[in-house]
């Protein structure tokens, strides 16, 4: 049996007395690669975000291996090896590209690993954030997140606004992220298809339940599931 690295159990979480999540319960293994997807306002983002500390948890509980990190703090979960790429961005403008990068960097991180999963940062690694196309901010901060070494990495919604050239860029550096299965991805995305094609197992969320959780393979000949809980009859956006 895989190895439960993360699990929500019974998460009713959000912000202030506001309730997103309902009694959301969630198991993921070790080195699985997962599709969170739903509708704008399902509660994709507030579940990684309650992931992290970042909502209010009003009741249930989280357990990263075994150990329950429900009243953790943000930086005590990220020391503990989890990783939010969110959809901000949030990388440090005034700074250059290796600047951003060795600000965060943990233990046995390494330039040289950022820079063969971005070339293009290597090329711009002494420019400042403001001079970064919109797919290069996107390529620092998911590099920027892998300096501080995350067993789990936590992406939200990484290829919005960008074009489908580096989409496909993006993509591919998930790959190999999870080629070695050392790493757990969870990757909540509206590109459905990219999605699906990059994960073993997919979670529909609607709102702030999930309403499906199985193999990713099986969801995409559903058309008519997608249709109902995400608006599309094909994984396409």
């Amino acid at each position: 049996m895989s190895e439960t690295v993360l699990a929500l159990e019974n998460v009713t979480a959000g912000y202030g007395q506001t309730h997103v999540l309902r009694e959301l319960s969630l198991s993921i293994s070790r080195g699985e690669r997962l599709a969170v997807i739903g509708r704008n306002g399902a509660g994709k983002t507030t579940m990684l975000a309650t992931i992290m500390g970042l909502t209010r948890l009003h009741s249930g509980r989280i357990t990263l291996a075994g150990t329950d990190i429900s009243r953790h703090s943000p930086h005590r979960r990220s020391m503990l090896g989890l990783g939010l790429v969110p959809q901000t961005r949030d990388i440090f403008p005034s700074l250059t590209v290796e600047e951003n990068l060795t600000v965060v960097m943990r233990g046995d991180a390494s330039l040289e690993e950022a820079y063969a999963l971005f070339p293009r940062l290597k090329e711009r690694r002494r420019n400042g954030g403001t001079q970064l196309s919109g797919g290069e901010q996107q390529m620092l901060s998911i590099a920027r997140t892998l300096m501080t070494e995350p067993g789990i990495v936590l992406l939200d919604e990484p290829l919005e606004g960008l074009a489908p050239v580096i989409c496909e860029q993006l993509m591919h550096a998930f790959e190999q992220l999870a080629a070695d299965g050392r790493r757990t991805v969870m990757l909540v995305e509206q590109h459905a298809s990219a999605a699906l094609a990059f994960a073993t197992r997919a979670v529909v969320i609607t709102n702030g339940t999930i309403v499906y959780d199985g193999s990713a393979t099986a969801l995409r000949q559903q058309p008519e599931l997608l249709e109902r809980h995400i608006g599309v009859g094909r994984t396409t956006n």
